[in-house]
């Protein structure tokens, strides 16, 4: 697991309250945090926790999966995964039973591709960091 980056996170609470135009009070009162508690995590004095960057996102209507790689909590790889699976389980058109379906078939595409993927690295010697490509 990563270590906090708590200036970043900050920042970007900041600039997603912002852009909700709600004032620092009104997320407090949202997500069930104390005002001078949410200015000290904006500022990048506190590290909140899951819960807390749980409740800061359901407040600003945003996925709980981009503060946690904000925080340094989930790498981005993971956010996606998670990001899929959230829209899959939230769709109202489709029965749990084909939700699940669905997620059998998307986890085991993942995992063939994961096999493809490090069977390339073995064969050509690059590490993971090494196939990555940089943006």
């Amino acid at each position: 697991m990563a270590s906090l980056n708590v200036g970043n996170l900050g920042e970007y609470l900041r600039e997603q309250r912002r852009t909700a135009r709600l004032t620092l009070r009104q997320l407090a009162d949202a997500a069930g945090v104390s005002n001078p508690y949410l200015s000290q995590i904006e500022r990048g004095l506190r590290k909140p926790s899951a819960e807390i960057l749980q409740q800061l996102a359901k407040a600003l209507r945003i996925s709980a999966e981009t503060l946690y790689v904000q925080a340094g909590i989930l790498d981005e790889r993971d956010r996606d995964e998670a990001e899929v699976r959230s829209v899959i389980l939230a769709d109202p058109s489709i029965t749990e039973q084909q939700k699940q379906a669905l997620l059998q078939i998307y986890e085991s595409f993942r995992k063939e591709n994961a096999l493809a993927a490090d069977s390339v690295r073995k064969k050509t010697g690059t590490s993971d960091d090494d196939s990555t490509p940089s943006s």
